[in-house]
C-alpha cells in the first residue's frame, strides 16, 4: 500500500505498470546488487579466493532484502551501497565478510543498472509490439475510408483513415527498431576496479587472471561490458537509451496531439474511449475533455528533456568519474521507462477503443473535398484541348464563390457549379464534371500503401 502521508512521485501509484515499477524499486535495486555479490563471489571461488559454504550462505540469503535495516546504517555512514553489505553482512554470518571483495561500488551499481536498462527495454518492446499490432489491425480495417487530409490546419486533399493511421504506425516501426537496436547493444562496466584498469582484480587472481575472470562474470550475468570504461560505464549509454525512448514518446505525442485535434467538435472525425462514468469536467457536465490524448502529450513533453540531462551527465564526467551525475540518474533513468510505459499502455487503450464516426468524416469530405477535386478538373479539361491558364482562372471564380458560401454554413456548390459552366463544358460533358468532383475517389494509392504496412505491423 502506498504511503501519502510523505510525497511519492505520481509514478509510485498513479502512472505506469506494475512490472516497471517493480523493476525500477529500491527492492529490485538492491536484490540485483545481491545478485552481482553472489556472482563475484561464486567466480572468486573458482580462483580459490572464497569457499562453497561462503558462496552458499550468500546465495541462502541473497533474496532477503532488509530496507528498513539498510536505511538505518545508511543513515550513519551516508553511502547506501555500503549499507546494503553491512546489511547483507550480518544476514549472512558465515559469507558477509567476503561481499564486495575486490569491488568498487560502481562494479555493482552500474552492471545493475545496466541490467534494468535491458530489462526495460524489453518491457518498453513488449508493449509497442502489443501496440503496432493493434494499430496494423485498425489500418486494414480502414484503408480505404476516405477522409479529407489537413496541410498547415487547412483542407488539402483526400485521403483515406487507414493511410492517416499508417503515419503513426511507420513511426512506431522506426521506434521499434532503434529500441531493439538499444537493446542489443546494452553492456555493463565490467569488473574493472576503481578507475577501470582492473588493479585491485590483478592484486586478488594474479597477472593474466583478469580477462578470464571477467569472462566468467559476464557469463553468470548475462551482460557483455564495455572492453574500456573508468569507474563507470559510459554515459553515452544512458543517453543513446534515453534518446530512444523520447524518439518513441515523440511518436506517440504526434498521435496524440493529432487526436486531440480531431477530437474537437467542429471536426468530430475520432475520439478517445469515454466511460460511461467518467467526468470531463468539473464544472461544465457535457464536457468529453481527451484526458488520455492530453495526459500522454504531458508525459511526452517531460520525458522529450530528458535525453538533454544525459548529455550533460555524459559530457560533464570528468576524467575517470564524477559523482555529479548521481543524484539525477536516480530518477531520471526510472522516469524516462515509467513515462514511455505509461504512455504506451495509454495509447494502446485509446487505439483499441478508439471511435471513429465515418459521418463526421463524409460530411468535412464532403465540404472540403469538392475543392481538391477541382485540379481533376482543370486537367481533364486541358486534356481534352483547354487553355491551362484559362481554366485555371474559370475554375477559380467559381471556387471563391463557393468558399463564401461554405463560410456562411451553406452546403458547398462547387460540383454542381462548374458541371453548368460554359466554359468546362466546350471539353468536358456535365456528368464527367459530376464524376470528377467526387473527392471520394481522389485518394491515389493510399489503400494499398496502407494495408502493405498493416501487414508489416501485424507479423511484428
Amino acid at each position: 500500500m502506498t504511503q501519502h502521508t510523505l510525497y511519492q512521485s505520481p509514478f509510485s501509484w498513479r502512472y505506469s505498470s506494475d512490472a516497471m515499477r517493480r523493476l525500477w524499486s529500491e527492492h529490485e535495486k538492491r536484490r540485483l546488487w545481491r545478485r552481482i555479490w553472489v556472482a563475484l563471489a561464486e567466480t572468486q571461488s573458482e580462483f580459490g579466493l572464497v569457499n562453497a559454504g561462503q558462496v552458499a550462505d550468500l546465495r541462502a540469503h541473497m533474496d532477503q532484502i532488509d530496507l528498513e535495516r539498510a536505511f538505518e546504517i545508511e543513515a550513519d555512514i551516508h553511502h547506501d551501497l555500503m549499507a546494503e553489505v553491512r546489511t547483507y553482512a550480518e544476514q549472512a554470518r558465515t559469507g558477509g565478510g567476503i561481499i564486495h571483495l575486490g569491488a568498487t561500488s560502481m562494479d555493482v551499481e552500474d552492471n545493475a543498472d545496466a541490467l534494468r536498462l535491458r530489462d526495460g527495454l524489453d518491457l518498453i518492446l513488449d508493449a509497442l509490439v502489443g501496440l503496432v499490432r493493434t494499430l496494423g489491425g485498425l489500418i486494414e480495417q480502414y484503408a480505404n475510408t476516405p477522409l479529407i487530409a489537413f496541410t498547415h490546419i487547412q483542407p488539402a486533399e483526400p485521403s483515406t483513415l487507414g493511410y492517416r493511421l499508417a503515419q503513426y504506425g511507420q513511426d512506431l516501426l522506426e521506434d521499434y527498431k532503434a529500441l531493439l537496436q538499444q537493446r542489443s547493444m546494452i553492456r555493463g562496466k565490467g569488473f574493472k576496479g576503481a578507475v577501470g584498469t582492473g588493479a585491485s582484480y590483478v592484486e586478488l587472481l594474479g597477472e593474466g587472471q583478469l580477462e578470464k575472470f571477467e569472462h566468467l562474470m559476464s557469463e553468470k550475468l548475462d551482460l557483455p561490458c564495455y572492453p574500456v570504461a573508468t569507474q563507470t560505464y559510459p554515459r553515452k549509454q544512458d543517453y543513446n537509451v534515453i534518446s530512444a525512448l523520447a524518439g518513441l514518446a515523440q511518436s506517440l505525442y504526434k498521435f496524440a496531439f493529432d487526436l486531440r485535434l480531431l477530437q474537437s467538435p467542429p471536426l468530430g472525425e475520432l475520439a478517445e474511449p469515454f466511460g460511461r462514468k467518467q467526468v470531463g469536467s468539473s464544472a461544465m457536465p457535457f464536457k468529453r475533455n481527451p484526458i488520455r490524448s492530453e495526459k500522454t502529450d504531458s508525459l511526452g513533453r517531460m520525458l522529450a528533456q530528458m535525453p538533454r540531462l544525459a548529455w550533460d551527465n555524459a559530457a560533464h564526467s570528468m576524467l575517470e568519474r564524477t559523482l555529479d551525475d548521481s543524484a539525477n540518474r536516480r530518477s531520471m533513468l526510472p522516469e524516462a521507462f515509467l513515462a514511455a510505459d505509461e504512455m504506451l499502455k495509454t495509447v494502446t487503450e485509446i487505439i483499441s477503443d478508439l471511435r471513429v464516426d465515418e459521418a463526421a468524416m463524409a460530411r468535412n469530405l464532403g465540404i472540403y473535398g469538392p475543392f481538391a477535386a477541382t485540379e481533376r478538373v482543370m486537367m481533364a479539361a486541358v486534356k481534352a484541348g483547354a487553355d491551362r491558364q484559362e481554366m485555371h482562372e474559370t475554375i477559380r471564380g467559381h471556387s471563391m464563390s463557393a468558399w463564401e458560401a461554405v463560410r456562411k454554413g451553406e452546403s458547398n456548390p462547387l460540383a454542381d457549379s462548374l458541371a453548368k459552366e460554359t466554359e468546362i463544358l466546350k471539353y468536358l460533358p456535365p456528368e464527367k464534371i459530376t464524376t470528377l468532383m467526387d473527392a471520394s475517389t481522389h485518394i491515389g494509392d493510399a489503400p494499398k500503401w496502407a494495408r502493405a504496412l498493416a501487414k508489416e505491423m501485424k507479423s511484428l
